[in-house]
């Protein structure tokens, strides 16, 4: 049993949870077990996870239960029951860069409670045309989150980071502390960043935990769609729960 467990939710990601799996098994640091949360998917996904062959652990969870705040709380309960003291989180159609569990690990044992990691766009799914618009939405995402007179109460211990929930790393101990991500409403990252800025000051932005995100809502939406949807929300968070 290791102190670091890797959560991700999944819900019908048969097509590309596969890529994830294989980003996850080509880390520079294996030594953590990996735990897929199934949120009921109607295609293969759980089946992929549980027959994937990977140099850790494996472990898949079903969460009946809709919606990313409940795969998520779910897996991080259980990772906390199975004795993780550090816990890190990405997304079933994202591709964490082989340095990612290295760097989250070295950030929480560093001092962090909570460690933002750096997004960048998938290079499968679009072309530079693409990928630069979602460079200039994370940044205009960021922007507005730090302007937004919710996130800048005299309660919060820490300032406003962008935060991204299919990229982040957090202590047990925090997770807990702080409530843990909740169940419901939808957007679930921004409550769950400011739950922990109300708890503790040792917030931390990693450059070198790097996921590269599925850009795939630019195909449905469109630019101005997909703009719109993700600042509407007003979180600053770039993770979507299509329950």
């Amino acid at each position: 049993m290791t102190d670091l467990w890797v959560i991700v939710p999944a819900y019908d990601e048969a097509a590309r949870i596969q890529q994830t799996l294989d980003a996850l098994a080509a880390q520079t640091d294996t030594g953590f077990e990996l735990l897929v949360v199934d949120n009921g998917s109607t295609d293969g996904t759980a089946d992929i996870a549980r027959a994937f062959r990977a140099p850790f652990p494996v472990h898949v969870l079903v969460e009946t239960e809709k919606g990313v705040g409940c795969a998520v709380d779910t897996g991080f309960r259980y990772a906390i029951s199975q004795g993780a003291r550090l816990l890190a989180r990405t997304d079933a159609d994202c591709l964490p860069r082989p340095g990612w569990v290295a760097a989250a690990r070295a950030g929480l044992t560093g001092g962090a409670g909570l460690l933002c990691g750096r997004i960048t766009a998938r290079r499968d799914e679009h072309g530079p045309l693409g990928r630069g618009f979602f460079r200039a939405l994370v940044a205009v995402a960021a922007a507005f989150g730090r302007l937004r007179p919710a996130h800048r109460d005299s309660g919060f211990k820490a300032p406003y980071k962008m935060h991204a929930g299919n990229n982040m790393a957090i202590t047990a101990e925090l997770y807990e502390a702080c409530g843990g991500m909740p169940r419901r409403p939808s957007p679930t990252d921004r409550t769950f960043l400011n739950r922990v800025r109300r708890t503790t000051s040792s917030i931390r932005h990693s450059r070198t935990m790097v996921v590269e995100n599925s850009t795939r809502r630019l195909a449905a939406y469109g630019i101005t769609g997909t703009a719109k949807w993700y600042l509407g929300r007003g979180s600053g968070s770039l993770t979507a729960d299509p329950r």
